[in-house]
């Protein structure tokens, strides 16, 4: 599932390029030149009207304006049409664009994204098999009488359940001969506690990852909104327009941060609250597990003094 996101992802980039590309080569129509006076028209195609200027006297006043003048109007009304050149808005083509404090930020929150999905992929996978693995066990010692009859049922297999039953025979051996039955219990439970503590830690890595990428991804895309609308309105100062072509260019480059920034965090966020609804069942499966292997050891404890006091009354 990774792969073909990954993939996806450099399919659509390829294609962004390719029409960003081929818009700035159809941009301008192409047009015939217009005959030069002395050439002849191409054949089959319709007469070109020519329109024959005749002289006319220009007023004095006008006559007398200084050749600089017209220069000046001539650079004034062709200034706004380049100005006025469109630009291809594609996703692609604002990122290439972009400032480079934009792009970077960009690029972390679309790596941030990558992240947020791997995350999603490998807990899934492992917080399934571990589930399926406690609540197998779990159904395999319903029957066990005893502790070692329990481990013997799960064989060589690892896991919490197997983590349980090894501490609470350790605890009973180590144990042995002591007659206080209550502290060989609060010892166990101590052994289970710290192991359930374990699992526990073990069963939500990453999920501070998620949570980081669900809370600063917003503000990140914020930061380089007001970087890139900071940019685009020097340039307006540098240009003194306010034309729209001018203008919404750069504060659609500036806005592809914001939305790549709720890309990474609106998934980060909603599978943080998965996993964390999924960390919640399995940590009662594990709760399930302590509690099977302290009974265990409490049949045990009580099968021995049994056995202590039948013969000692043997002996009597």
């Amino acid at each position: 599932m990774f792969r073909t996101i990954l993939k996806l992802v450099v399919v659509s980039a390829m294609v962004s390029l390719a029409s960003a590309t081929f818009a700035q080569q159809n941009a301008a129509p192409g047009t015939q030149p217009a005959p030069v006076a002395g050439q002849q028209a191409p054949q089959g195609a319709p007469p070109v009207a020519t329109a024959v200027q005749t002289p006319t006297l220009a007023p004095a006043s006008a006559q007398s304006a200084p050749a600089d003048a017209s220069t000046d109007n001539i650079a004034t009304s062709a200034r706004p049409f380049a100005l006025q050149v469109p630009r291809e808005l594609s996703p692609w083509s604002m990122f290439m664009s972009a400032d480079i404090i934009v792009k970077a930020v960009m690029i972390g929150l679309a790596f941030a994204s990558v992240v947020t999905w791997t995350i999603f992929v490998a807990k899934s996978i492992e917080l399934a098999g571990a589930q399926r693995k406690l609540k197998s066990a779990l159904r395999k010692i319903d029957d066990a009488r005893s502790l070692a009859e329990a481990q013997m049922t799960l064989g060589k297999k690892t896991g919490v359940l197997s983590s349980f039953l090894a501490a609470a025979i350790h605890e009973a051996r180590l144990s042995a001969g002591i007659a206080s039955d209550a502290g060989i219990k609060e010892r166990a439970a101590l052994s289970f506690a710290e192991i359930s503590r374990a699992a526990a830690r073990r069963i939500r890595f990453g999920m501070g990852v998620l949570a980081t990428i669900g809370a600063t991804s917003p503000f990140v895309g914020l930061f380089g909104t007001v970087w890139g609308i900071m940019n685009s309105f020097i340039g307006i100062s540098k240009s003194q327009t306010t034309n729209l072509a001018v203008v919404a260019p750069g504060i659609a480059e500036a806005l592809l941060a914001t939305a790549i920034g709720l890309v990474a965090a609106i998934p980060a966020v909603i599978i943080y609250n998965h996993f964390a609804r999924g960390t919640k069942t399995y940590l009662e499966l594990v709760s399930r597990a302590s509690g099977a292997a302290a009974r265990l050891l409490s049949r045990d404890i009580d099968r021995v003094n049994s056995g202590v006091i039948h013969s000692r009354a043997a002996a009597e």
